[in-house]
Parts: structure tokens; sequence; C-alpha cells
């Protein structure tokens, strides 16, 4: 399975490097579309069917609130770096198909996979 995600502004480019040198298709936001909106954002993600990646609380509320459709999104919660990138790889290597369609959370200790709405 190949894996698409797009990366928010608001995640830290050392993490969209190593997701690449891992092997992850990684669309960066920061690189191609600099200062678009959260929904421009969610839309470059649902066009891609592209797992989002986020620091951003605020697409909790374009999904919740605003029920904006999305291919899944994960709320990075994450602090140290090193043990963060891996957390993270080790995440969407084990998890990926059950991140799709839904909202998750990411900190050191836990995953949170939340439905749709």
């Amino acid at each position: 399975m190949e894996y698409q995600i797009v990366a928010d502004e608001s995640v830290d480019h050392r993490i969209v490097i190593a997701l690449r040198e891992c092997g992850f298709a990684v669309y960066s936001i920061s690189e191609s579309q600099a200062s678009v909106s959260d929904r421009e954002v969610l839309g470059v993600a649902v066009t891609q069917g592209a797992l989002l990646l986020t620091e951003d609380k605020d697409f909790g509320e374009l999904v919740f609130r605003l029920q904006l459709s999305h291919k899944g999104i994960l709320l990075l919660r994450l602090t140290e770096q090193t043990k963060s990138i891996k957390t993270l790889v080790q995440t969407i290597e084990k998890h990926y198909p059950a991140l799709l369609n839904t909202f998750s959370v990411l900190s050191h200790d836990k995953l949170r996979i939340k439905d749709r709405y």
C-alpha cells in the first residue's frame, strides 16, 4: 500500500523530510502552496485522497462543526523532535488504513482515533 500524505504548514519540515526518507509520498503545503487557508489545505488532501498531517487544531472545527469532507486527519501533539519522528513513522506504518476517513490525535503515549463526525 502506498501512503499518501499531505503535510500542513504547521508540520515541522524535519518531519516531512524524515517521512520521505522512509519512503512515504508527502506533499508539503509549505513547499508548494504556502499561506493557503485551512479549507484549501483540506481540499488538497481530499483531491489527493491523502491523510492530512497537522499540528493545527482548527481542522477539528472544519471536520466536526462544519462537517467538511476529508480523507483522514492526524493531529500531532508531539514534543521532543527525535522521538516524535520515530513515533509518527511507526504510527503511520502500523495504523495507516485505520487513520483514513477518521480524525485522529497522536501524542507520545497514545493514538486516539475518532469517528469522522
